[in-house]
């Protein structure tokens, strides 16, 4: 009788993939072997001082270990505010317009599960972060997906892009309501300018869809590339979303930091169901995190010329091992072509590299079908490490051909 009882929303779940290449990289330490990690973006350095002397000063406080409020204390969405207005000179009310979530794939999750009708349609491009896919499964909804194209620089082709759009829109029954977009892109690293959002807030307005943007990676920004949010074309609060987490900016990936903000009937809707499913983040994260915000910057240059050097190490390095990767202006991760003549794909390859060269890498299939010819590589072992995995690879290469 009980086998008989299904789980439809899970069952709709593909397999994560990264699993199977974590237990081939978990086993090899196990077993005393020295992995060199690329595969996951979980930045390496520690939090910046002030921000954890302000964490401890408020847990030391008995009134900070209560509930909080679910949408986040006051002051925490007032500083993401102020970000907003010191990064883009947008402006965004605390109330009604941004909520603090427990970093952005939470938030995004949440939002997801509080707007989608059994059905809906939404638009995400691929290769994609997986959980901007997923998440609309998780929730009854169904996603569109349309090819994700890209110049030799690694900046999006705009054009390309919206007449992909548009044929997504005219074939699709029904239309569907909602757009995922997230520049600076998660694998890819691809790049747009402000020009891209002018457009696709026009187009939403003329075919009545909703815009979410992730902005994940803004601040993590080389060699002169300010990336732009969407709030800074008019209107575009009218239909649009945005969300940010302070993850990877402050290296705070495991304090669980973020919010969203934008169009108030989305966010009263995330609200709304926040309110139901949980009592937001610990009082003393939300007050530090308020510190990082508003605090000191200095920490996210050192952080963004950490990467640069790690990015700079590994180009070269991995050109001089016979691979050779474009040069990302933007994120912590490489988005590295699997070299044509090994004819392996990215599942495979990825194992090859754990067993043979003591690499680890995240598989582009992950990411989507057209992801498969790739593998991401994330910027988070330092110089040194980055140099032993070009040595490795190198190795491996010498005896693969």
């Amino acid at each position: 009788m009980f086998d008989e009882i299904r789980f439809n929303r899970i069952e709709r779940l593909p397999n994560y993939v990264f699993a199977e290449v974590n237990e081939i990289k978990m086993a090899a330490r196990r077993n005393g072997e020295d992995i060199i990690d690329f595969s996951m973006g979980n930045p390496s350095g520690r939090t910046p001082d002030h921000i954890v002397q302000k964490l401890c000063e408020s847990a030391l406080k008995d009134k900070t270990h209560g509930y909080s409020v679910s949408q986040g204390i006051y002051k925490l969405r007032l500083a993401c505010s102020n970000w907003y207005k010191r990064s883009y000179d947008v402006d965004l009310d605390p109330q009604t317009e941004i909520v603090a979530t427990m970093g952005s794939k939470e938030g995004f999750v949440h939002l997801v599960t509080a707007i989608i009708n059994p059905g809906d349609v939404a638009v995400v491009p691929d290769p994609a972060y997986p959980i901007h896919t997923q998440a609309f499964i998780i929730a009854g909804g169904n996603v569109a997906k349309m090819p994700l194209i890209y110049t030799d620089d690694l900046k999006l082709d705009e054009d390309k892009f919206f007449q992909d759009l548009q044929k997504t829109f005219d074939e699709s029954i029904p239309k569907p309501k909602y757009v995922v977009v997230n520049f600076p892109h998660n694998p890819t690293t691809v790049t747009v300018e402000k020009s891209f959002y002018e457009r696709l807030v026009a187009m939403a307005k003329k075919e009545r869809f909703y815009i979410i943007s992730d902005i994940a990676y803004a601040e993590l920004a080389f060699d002169g590339y300010k990336a732009p949010s969407i709030f800074e074309v008019d209107g575009a609060k009218d239909v649009a979303v945005e969300a940010y987490t302070l993850s990877k900016t402050y290296n705070m990936a495991g304090w669980r930091v973020g919010f969203i903000c934008g169009n108030k009937k989305l966010i009263a809707a995330l609200k709304k169901i926040k309110s139901w499913l949980d009592y937001g983040m610990f009082t003393p994260i939300q007050v530090a995190a308020t510190v990082a915000l508003d605090g000191p910057q200095e920490c996210v240059e050192e952080i963004r010329e950490q990467y640069i050097k790690r990015r700079d190490v590994l180009l070269e390095a991995f050109d001089n091992a016979g691979w050779s990767m474009q040069k990302p202006r933007a994120s912590m991760f490489v988005w590295a072509k699997i070299p044509q003549n090994l004819n392996l794909k990215s599942m495979e390859f990825s194992k090859e590299l754990i067993t043979k060269a003591g690499v680890a890498v995240s598989p582009g299939i992950g990411f989507g079908v057209a992801g498969d010819d790739y593998v991401r590589i994330a910027l988070i072992e330092n110089e040194n490490r980055i140099r032993q995995a070009a040595r490795n690879v190198k190795k491996y290469f010498k005896e693969l051909l």
